[in-house]
């Protein structure tokens, strides 16, 4: 964040400008005027100026700071967000016994959604665990809005999941793990938005079904299978009929061919069994008992 990022007051979620102190809010909802640090703040401020400079060159260990280039630093000066937002990534100066300050890291957090144990719209109960991709893109609000912006964000994760996948089908769980992961990053991305948290990316990993639900899918898709081979086997069985049924009709016409027929399968025998003793039978001889 940059050192001109805009500030959101704790619990208000209304814009400060930069290089103002925050507003306090009465009981009755309305803003009133902070009034600044106050007298003793700025008695405080004075002490401390002084001692840092009695104690120079030795009081730089503590007032000079050192944030790395994927870290900002949130500064709060007795209590209250300093203004100009964020500090880093560099050097920052702090006054020691006034301002304390908490290191946010801007890099992308990947975590394990626990298997969640869900109940489908059909009334199915699964385990199903998800892998999710965030980052702090607001590092003044992941630390003044919410106490802990990871394990917020790893709660809500959770709970999504099972909301999400209670209003969907086995069958759309199973085909359908794409639509369901973007459903996820959107709503999560809306839900911590403010927190200063950008939800990159959901992915579904795995969805783990009960023993008696697998072995009764497993029962049916055999059994689909076999159906769908007697339907082939059927089907092949008859174009094979139809088939011979045009050969018939070719040798009627020409008594000729079936004699060929028939020599073309002597031969076909004698060239695999080469033992096989064959006496051809002339197809006439036989039409005399065919007729009777």
């Amino acid at each position: 964040m940059s050192d001109t990022e805009e500030q959101i007051q704790p619990g208000s979620g209304n814009k400060v400008k930069p290089m103002e102190f925050h507003k306090a809010t009465s009981e009755n909802g309305q803003e009133e005027p902070s009034g600044g640090i106050g007298c003793c703040g700025y008695i405080l401020y004075a002490l401390s100026m002084l001692t840092i400079i009695i104690t120079f060159p030795f009081s730089l260990c503590l007032c000079i700071k050192v944030v790395q280039e994927y870290e900002r630093a949130v500064i709060f000066r007795l209590g209250r967000l300093l203004s100009g937002g964020a500090k880093g990534p560099g050097l920052f100066f702090i006054i020691p016994c006034m301002d304390s300050y908490t290191k946010v890291d801007l890099r992308t957090v990947s975590f394990d959604v626990p298997p969640q144990e869900v109940l489908t719209r059909d009334s199915v109960t699964v385990a199903v665990d998800a892998v999710v991709y965030y980052r702090v893109k607001n590092a003044t609000m992941s630390i003044t809005n919410v106490e802990d912006a990871n394990r917020s964000t790893r709660l809500l994760a959770a709970t999504t999941l099972r909301n999400v996948l209670g209003t969907k089908n086995l069958s759309e769980i199973l085909s359908d793990r794409e639509n369901i992961s973007h459903l996820m990053q959107t709503s999560l991305d809306e839900a911590t938005d403010p927190w200063g948290v950008k939800v990159e990316r959901v992915e579904v990993k795995d969805v783990r079904l009960p023993v008696q639900l697998q072995r009764a899918m497993a029962a049916e898709a055999e059994a689909s299978r076999e159906a769908r081979a007697k339907v082939i086997a059927a089907e092949g069985e008859q174009k094979a009929s139809k088939s011979l049924k045009e050969a018939a009709d070719i040798m009627i016409q020409s008594p000729a061919a079936l004699q060929l027929r028939y020599l073309q399968t002597l031969n076909t025998i004698s060239a695999e069994k080469n033992s096989t003793i064959i006496f051809p039978l002339p197809i006439d001889m036989l039409s005399v008992f065919m007729k009777k």
